[in-house]
């Protein structure tokens, strides 16, 4: 891996993509090569795309479902550089070019890149096996600032996929996305989600396994997004030369097995 590691950001205009900014430019690890939005867009400091990916040996990208799908395949086509993914709320049809380019380059994605949450993962997928379906309703409860477009959040879901892990089911199979109107009695083995929205909320995450007479609770709030930047970072540098493959935070940790 070169030192530094030559680092460019998408969709640096935006939240993380400033907060990237200013903490690439704090780590002496890494050079901050480029900073670029969507193609056409030049000016305050930005290059157009191509420019950007010549120049990178990983591009950190906290953008949109369809732009992160799109610089994917834009990256495949080049033979690199590596992508760091912290988009959320992708369509299948997202996800599907994403694991296409993933044959071609090394991609890492996740719904956070908090080493906090990621380690919460890990105890709910836990907790999930240990207290099976007739013994604890599992109910997820995700709160964000007004500005986030998608829900329930990605890293929501990403609880709830390690639930669903948990006790050997798939997700789409058990989750209960809302609740509204008379829907009736809750269903045995539901993954509940609750959504909240509101205010400068930057993150806060709770699972519930709710038993009768008892609940076990386990939760994570963010205090500023800076936990989520110098977690991409570390997935940069984990992912710079390895070889084409879809990664997650669980392999950066360590704990993927990979």
């Amino acid at each position: 891996m070169p030192h530094p590691l030559r680092l460019a950001i998408a969709g640096a205009l935006g939240r993380m993509g400033q907060q990237m900014t200013e903490t690439v430019a704090a780590d002496p690890r890494l050079q901050l090569v480029a900073r670029f939005q969507r193609p056409g867009s030049v000016g305050e400091g930005l290059v157009e795309r191509d420019e950007a990916l010549s120049l990178a040996d990983v591009v950190i990208d906290f953008t949109t479902p369809a732009a992160s799908a799109e610089l994917a395949k834009a990256c495949a086509v080049r033979g690199g550089p590596a992508l760091v993914i912290g988009s959320t709320g992708f369509t299948a049809s997202e996800l599907a070019a994403i694991a296409e380019a993933a044959k071609t380059i090394a991609i890492v994605r996740s719904g956070s890149y908090s080493l906090g949450l990621n380690m919460l993962t890990g105890l709910v997928e836990q907790a999930a096996r240990a207290l099976g379906p007739d013994d604890c309703d599992i109910e997820i409860l995700e709160a964000h600032h007004r500005f986030k477009v998608d829900a329930p959040s990605g890293t929501a879901l990403m609880l709830g996929e390690a639930a669903a892990r948990g006790r050997g089911v798939e997700l789409d199979n058990v989750a209960k996305r809302a609740r509204d109107g008379l829907v009736g009695p809750r269903g045995a083995g539901e993954i509940g989600f609750a959504v909240l929205r509101g205010g400068g909320i930057v993150g806060e995450h709770i699972v519930s396994f709710l038993a009768e007479g008892e609940t076990v609770t386990l939760s994570h709030a963010a205090g500023d997004r800076s936990m989520f930047a110098r977690g991409a970072i570390a997935a940069a540098l984990w992912v710079a030369g390895r070889p084409p493959g879809e990664y997650d935070m669980r392999d950066v940790l360590g704990f993927g097995g990979r």
